[in-house]
């Protein structure tokens, strides 16, 4: 099972292809398809300077 780290909702692994994964302060973080796009602005905003 994974677990959207924004909102809580749990799938089997085999659900998360659409999922966004992160990593925030050395841990990975995962969220789901909603989430990922109801959030983009602010998981764009965390982006590094040399991803653009």
């Amino acid at each position: 099972m994974r677990t959207c780290d924004f909102c809580g909702r749990q799938v089997e692994e085999s659900q998360t292809l659409t999922w966004t994964t992160s990593v925030e302060n050395g841990r990975q973080r995962s969220y789901c398809d909603e989430c990922s796009r109801t959030h983009l602005r602010a998981i764009e905003g965390k982006l590094d300077n040399e991803w653009w």
